[in-house]
Order: structure tokens, then sequence, then C-alpha cells
């Protein structure tokens, strides 16, 4: 499935807005007093204001060329402090043929850049913010990760791609994950638990389904992938 936009909330939007537009550089796409929108590749991120007091943060991640993440690791560490696991800021994952680097924005959301080696995406330009080629997760904390995955393939088509249905479900495919983890754990690789905010998801998928699906804070719109 293809992420077209993820909508998120934030108590700072001017602060991401800058941090967003002016640090990594990404192209802004639509401004109001109450959020804002950036280009990711084939993809949108919206942020929008939050309504409560409470300030909510996600963890998302977003597709790079297959074969330059440690170009990626060389462009972010001179604009941000890098997460580290086990002392290294490269973290590979064997199990999906991918590596990823991690850090936080501004609002504590938990950004990852990820090369799936599966993906037959390299490049050979510098890497830069164009070379952020599409959202490809999108972290949901439930407190039923079987029921919610077995309610969202009933309703959308969409299947498990990696994962134990009990304390976590990568949802989806390599072009596009919802990431569902129950409420009792952090996020991988960090120390903060995983809290659910409100996020709106439109997406494509290849199932030929269209439709709204609803679970809790969370609103999906799908619709088909033309081919």
């Amino acid at each position: 499935m293809n992420i077209a936009e993820l909508q998120i909330y934030t108590s700072n939007i001017e602060t991401l807005k800058q941090f967003y537009t002016n640090t990594l550089r990404l192209e802004q796409s639509y401004e109001s007093n109450n959020s804002f929108s950036l280009k990711i590749g084939t993809s949108t991120l919206t942020f929008n204001k939050s309504s409560s007091n409470e300030k909510p943060y996600y963890h998302y991640a977003i597709n790079i060329p297959e074969n330059q993440i440690h170009d990626a690791i060389q462009w972010l560490s001179l604009k941000v402090s890098l997460i580290e696991y086990e002392k290294s800021s490269l973290i590979d994952f064997p199990n999906w043929n991918a590596q990823s680097v991690y850090f936080y924005d501004p609002a504590g959301n938990i950004v990852e850049l990820i090369a799936r080696h599966d993906l037959d995406n390299a490049s050979q330009e510098l890497f830069s913010s164009k070379s952020l080629l599409s959202i490809s997760e999108i972290g949901m904390p439930v407190e039923g990760v079987k029921a919610f995955h077995d309610t969202l393939s009933t309703q959308l088509g969409e299947k498990l791609w990696s994962g134990n249905l009990d304390t976590f479900a990568a949802i989806g495919d390599q072009e596009g994950l919802f990431i569902v983890v129950t409420t009792h754990r952090n996020w991988f690789p960090t120390n903060k638990p995983c809290y659910s905010f409100p996020l709106k998801v439109k997406l494509r998928n290849y199932n030929y389904l269209s439709g709204l699906f609803q679970h809790s804070i969370y609103e999906i719109i799908a619709e088909p992938i033309q081919t």
C-alpha cells in the first residue's frame, strides 16, 4: 500500500514548521493558522494544531534509497542528534533486510529513515531532502493488536506482513506499513512509551478496495491504486 497522506497533531506548529522547512529543507505545500503540510516524495505529511493541552508525539518512518543509509546518516548528523542503539546510529533489521537511522524532531516525534534492500529504488544522486521517497510507516498503539489487524484486514484487505499479533504487527507491505503495537511497551529504540494520539491516514492500496476505517482515535481512508 502507499501512504498518500499522514495527518498528525502537535502543540507547537511554528517550531515544527521551521524545523522541517529550514533544517530538513522539505517543501511546504500548504499552510494555515492551525496546520501546515510537507511534501515527502510521493506522500504528504500534515501537522495539525492539537486542540488539547497534551503534547502528542508519534513514530513514523520514511523510505529512502536502499543503497544510501550511510549517506542518510551523514546528512542527518549535520542537522540533528541521532538516536543510538547499542552505541550505534546505524540500526540493522536483518529479518526485514533493512537498515535505519532514527532521530527526534522538536515535538518529540520519533522519526526513522529506512533503507529497505528488497525495494528497487537505489539512487546515485547526492543525498538530500529529495531522497526522502515516501512515508512508509506510521505507529499505532492499541490495546488489542490482533483485533485491530482482523478488523482492518476485513474492511480494507491489508494483511499482516510481520509480527506476532500479540504485542506487534506490521500490516501492509514494504511500501507502506501500519506499525501496530500494544500500549504496554516503549517505542524502539527509545524509552518513550507507546501512547495513542489522534491521526488520519489516506492510503492507496492494491486490493481495489476503498472505504473508511475508524478505530478509537485513528481514521484511515483508503482508495484503490489505479493500474
